[in-house]
């Protein structure tokens, strides 16, 4: 009975992996091509844009509505929210943090084509791998690190040709500052990463998946809250009736990229977060990096950028970097299967 147990934990352990890794897929390819696509047409509001990457957060309800109502049905008395005042106060500072880090990537996209960007955000791999080893004290095997060097080449190799991508109409200085903020947004989120792991681990309590789509809540209330700010500051709220009107793909489409612009970001934080969640931050962190020869791809048929050998050579090496991680975990849980099994027997 307790076999079968286990085996059911570990199959639903495993599709909440495979469906957060789907969800960051989705989020990470489609966000920053939507993104783009609201600059390249007339879009020139930073704090809007970086407000779209988080103001997704209440679809949220919908699965933490689900989650209360099947307790509920098992446990009359079960507590409606499972965040204590400690996770409520680390929800909020990182929250802050991402609304930050939001404001500097999508400031930085304004100034540069989606090909260069998503070069200069995987540089986060190093900064993740730095700040988890400070704060978590996340541990590499030769597998890992082969993967984080190998998606760190391909990302140099295509930064080779990046001064040469400079979109029409953006000035040396222009693309250079948005070169450094998108340096930046890089370097904060790989801050960001460990911080949300770290929050598990002291959480003095089970971690479920609930409390991590509330804690995931949390924080996309204040990371909202913090653009909400930065766009009443900047008059954003008035300015969109006159944007939508000169918008280059018409009104209607506008909104549509707002809308689904916002909904492709909350994947892509609710599948980072799911993903920490059920493997480690370093397995988030590679994933994303995974896809930048895709995000390349599709900047080529949906943008019209230019596809060149070293975007070829980059797809090899970040799918040869995966495979090599992948292949690390696979033998790494089937240690710890082997260790479980003896300790077990031993018993």
């Amino acid at each position: 009975m307790a076999e079968n147990r286990d085996d059911l934990s570990r199959r639903i352990a495993s599709i909440l992996t495979i469906l957060n890794c789907l969800l960051l897929c989705l989020g990470d390819t489609g966000g920053p091509i939507l993104l783009r696509l609201y600059f390249l047409h007339g879009g020139r509001r930073q704090w809007l844009s970086s407000f779209l990457e988080t103001a997704g957060f209440p679809l949220l309800l919908i699965p933490l509505s689900v989650s209360y109502l099947h307790r509920r049905r098992s446990n009359p008395s079960t507590p409606f929210i499972h965040l204590n005042t400690r996770l409520l106060i680390a929800s909020a500072i990182i929250g802050i943090l991402t609304g930050l880090d939001d404001y500097l990537y999508a400031y930085g996209l304004d100034f540069l084509p989606v090909s260069t960007a998503i070069v200069l955000t995987a540089t986060h791999l190093g900064f993740t791998a730095f700040f988890a080893f400070l704060i978590v004290r996340q541990r590499f095997t030769p597998f890992s690190i082969n993967a984080i060097a190998l998606l760190t080449v391909g990302a140099g190799v295509l930064a080779l040709h990046a001064n040469g991508d400079r979109p029409d109409g953006v000035s040396a200085a222009g693309y250079w500052k948005g070169f450094v903020l998108t340096i930046g947004a890089a370097a904060l989120y790989g801050l960001v990463l460990p911080l949300v792991e770290l929050a598990y681990a002291k959480a003095e309590r089970v971690v479920s998946y609930t409390l991590v789509i509330e804690m995931q809540f949390v924080m996309g209330f204040f990371s909202t809250a913090f653009c909400t700010i930065g766009m009443i500051v900047n008059k954003d709220f008035q300015a969109i009736e006159g944007e939508a009107e000169r918008y280059g793909l018409g009104e209607r489409k506008y909104y549509l990229v707002l809308v689904w612009c916002a909904v492709f970001w909350q994947c892509f934080f609710v599948g980072a977060v799911g993903v920490i969640f059920c493997v480690n931050t370093l397995l988030a962190a590679v994933v994303v990096a995974s896809l930048i020869p895709v995000i390349e791809v599709l900047g080529v048929v949906f943008l019209h950028e230019k596809f060149s050998g070293e975007k070829a050579v980059a797809l090899i090496l970040s799918l040869w970097g995966l495979a090599s991680y992948s292949y690390g975990e696979y033998r790494q849980r089937k240690v710890e299967i082997i260790v479980w099994t003896g300790i077990n027997m031993e018993l």
